[in-house]
Parts: C-alpha cells; sequence; structure tokens
C-alpha cells in the first residue's frame, strides 16, 4: 500500500507554524531559569526580613521540633559540662539584647568536624572538631562563631529558606522527588552559596569581638581555620560550598584584627577534660 501523501496544512503542523527552532528554544530556556532565579532570590529576601519579627517563643517551638534528635545523640559528660562553661564565659560578653537567651551546648560523639547553631538556642559540638583544636582561645573562636549565628538569626534564614524553596519547586515541577526538582534543587545550592558564606563572614565577625573581649586580645582567632584550610580539597570544592575558602577567612580575620588594633599575646592550653575525651 502506498504512503498516503496528506495535503499541505493538515499534517502534524502547518507551513505556517514550523517547529520552533533552536534560539526559540534556548530563549524559552533563558526565561524560564530567569523566573527560577527571581523566584530564588524573591524567597530569600522575604525570609531575611521574616526572621527579624519572629519571636523567641516561635523559635523555641522551632526548637522543641528540631534539638531532641540532637539531645538523644549528644552524651552527657564533663566534657559537654566544660563546654557549656566555656559558652557562659562568652554569653556573659554579649551585647545585653542577647543575654536573655539560655545557650547550651550539645557535645556529639562523632567524628564529624562541623559545629551548628538550632533553634532553641543550642550549639551542637561534634568530637571531631574539638579534637582539631589545639588551645582554648581556637574552642572560645568556634562557640562564639556560633554565637553569631543566633546573633543574626542565621539558623532561622537557613530553615525558612530551604522549606520556602522546596515548596516553591514542588509546586512548579509538581512533584518534589521529580529529576526537574533534583535539578532545581542544584540551583537553588548554587544561588545561596554565595549567600551562605557571607553570613559566615559575619559570624566570623562576631566571634571575633568575643574573643577579643574574653581575654582581651585576639589570638586564636584564625588558627583553626588555618588548619582546617591545609586540608581542604581544592579550589572548586571549597568555592561551591556554603562555607568560604578557609584561606579566605584567615585573611579577612587577620585583617580585621589589624585594622580594629587588636593586641595578640600567649593563647591559654585546653582545659585537661577537654583533652582526655
Amino acid at each position: 500500500m502506498p504512503p498516503i501523501k496528506l495535503a499541505p496544512g493538515t499534517a502534524a503542523y502547518s507551513d505556517r507554524n514550523p517547529p520552533p527552532s533552536h534560539a526559540q528554544l534556548l530563549k524559552l530556556t533563558a526565561i524560564f531559569l530567569s523566573l527560577i532565579l527571581i523566584t530564588i532570590w524573591s524567597i530569600l529576601g522575604l525570609v531575611n526580613a521574616i526572621v527579624w519579627w519572629m519571636p523567641p517563643s516561635i523559635e523555641q517551638q522551632l526548637g522543641a521540633l528540631i534539638v531532641p534528635v540532637y539531645e538523644k545523640m549528644a552524651q552527657p559528660s564533663p566534657t559537654q559540662d566544660k563546654l557549656n562553661q566555656l559558652v557562659d564565659r562568652l554569653e556573659a560578653k554579649l551585647p545585653n539584647s542577647q543575654k536573655e537567651r539560655n545557650y547550651q551546648v550539645l557535645y556529639i560523639p562523632e567524628s564529624t568536624v562541623n559545629a551548628g547553631a538550632l533553634p532553641g538556642d543550642r550549639i551542637i559540638l561534634y568530637k571531631g572538631l574539638l579534637k582539631e583544636v589545639q588551645s582554648e582561645n581556637e574552642l572560645m573562636m568556634v562557640l562564639g562563631h556560633e554565637l553569631g549565628h543566633f546573633a543574626n538569626r542565621d539558623h532561622l534564614r537557613g530553615l525558612g529558606q530551604g522549606l520556602l524553596l522546596q515548596l516553591a519547586f514542588s509546586w512548579v515541577t509538581g512533584d518534589a522527588g521529580s529529576l526537574s526538582a533534583i535539578a532545581a534543587s542544584g540551583v537553588v545550592a548554587l544561588s545561596r552559596a554565595k549567600f551562605s558564606q557571607t553570613q559566615e563572614i559575619q559570624a566570623d565577625q562576631f566571634g571575633l569581638t568575643l574573643l577579643q573581649s574574653n581575654y582581651g586580645h585576639a589570638a586564636g582567632a584564625s588558627d583553626f581555620f588555618a588548619r582546617l584550610g591545609q586540608k581542604e580539597d581544592g579550589d572548586i570544592a571549597a568555592m561551591l560550598a556554603t562555607h568560604p575558602p578557609s584561606k579566605n577567612r584567615v585573611a579577612a580575620l587577620e585583617k580585621l584584627i589589624r585594622d580594629r588594633g587588636y593586641p595578640l599575646r600567649d593563647k591559654s592550653p585546653l582545659p585537661p577534660v577537654l583533652l582526655s575525651d
């Protein structure tokens, strides 16, 4: 049977409506990506404004949902007690607007080299990080850095941004678990990287102020980050991370110390109880 020939204008598309060209497809893709980026930055700006109006009572309610998970992982011990004593010393140097909080450390005996700020005035600190520090000053800088996140409400920003962005892309894609949603999450991660790095630098500055207030000098402020920088896996990985490259943090802290005229004196050793863990 010979193939059927369709009259002009009766095929899947007519001569008057040709398929979109590559240029048109690229233009549509660019428009779609632009809308995604506009959505991202709008959400970031919205959350950035909302967190300053959020009362502590709401933050405590959020903490009640999150903190118990880490409390189960934490290990009540002399180490945790000593860490809380160090935080109390820093808390005494906080601005009056921050002193009504009740900051506590949850010490988690895992090898992860990290610390974090949680809603509900809790700081998590892992054994892996404690093993990396070599002086009390270094450790106080890390704890002061986390208090800086509380002061700037960065922990709430991260939660709010993550939730709203996930909801937005679930609505756009129709399926949060779809491939398109996964791709969108990659765009989100890249767009938030610089924003998060700025928060980390601001927390470093806050921690430096507390360190100097506690000891009367700034020795040890950059030691931990300098040591951490020796273990980073290249500039590309560091550039895409939410934390700035350690070498940049060290340079920024050293410049700030010079600009503020902070002295550098002898560092205090780690308390023996922290060395025996």
